[in-house]
């Protein structure tokens, strides 16, 4: 099944393409894969390079799977099952330059993740970003350094079958996409203030 972005204007194929499926096939991805997959957050921008992220991967079947599993809330549980890649995001919150808090540590592990996206697109892979754990517990059954912040976990894999899906989660694999107008987003002047670039 196919969801491409209905946009009202021309995206780059993989920006088209790009969606968070539930459904994944049990086919793991291969070293090479995963490996240039992650070699694309290496190369993500960051404030003053410091390149904050890390990443605790588990591929199903491996205790590392199965703990990022036990630390997603019930409803990611039901679906995420499927995934054969499990992952969560941590962040240093400290500078290693200037050993004083990093403002933009949050915002750069967010911009590494879209980098994977973007990279597993192109591998024909579906990433699907979670709020949806306790971070606390992650920290915990991770051994998570004090000056490290879980922030995300994250389910990889090629897309499956949304039949795949039990509840009623066939129903939400399947649903329309809809984003808010671009008017809604893009200001000038002032914040509401409709910029004159979409009126």
């Amino acid at each position: 099944m196919e969801k491409p972005a209905i946009t009202d204007l021309k995206l780059h194929p993989i920006l088209n393409t790009r969606w968070s499926p539930r459904s994944f096939t049990t086919q793991v991805p291969d070293k090479e894969t995963l490996k240039r997959i992650f070699e694309a957050a290496r190369w993500a921008p960051s404030s003053s390079n410091e390149q904050p992220w890390r990443f605790i991967v588990g591929i199903k079947g491996d205790k590392t799977w199965d703990n990022v599993f036990e630390t997603l809330v019930d409803f990611n549980q039901k679906w995420a099952r499927l995934a054969p890649v499990l992952a969560i995001s941590i962040g240093k919150k400290m500078s290693s330059k200037s050993n004083r808090p990093n403002k933009s540590f949050t915002y750069d592990v967010g911009q590494s993740l879209a980098y994977i996206t973007f990279q597993a697109m192109q591998e024909d892979i579906y990433v699907h970003q979670m709020g949806g754990l306790d971070t606390e517990k992650a920290a915990e059954l991770f051994n998570v350094p004090e000056d490290y912040q879980v922030i995300t976990a994250f389910a990889m894999g090629y897309k499956g079958e949304p039949e795949l899906l039990e509840d009623n989660f066939e129903e939400m694999e399947k649903a329309k996409r809809q984003r808010i107008e671009l008017k809604e987003i893009l200001f000038e002047g002032e914040f509401g203030n409709t910029s004159a670039i979409v009126s």
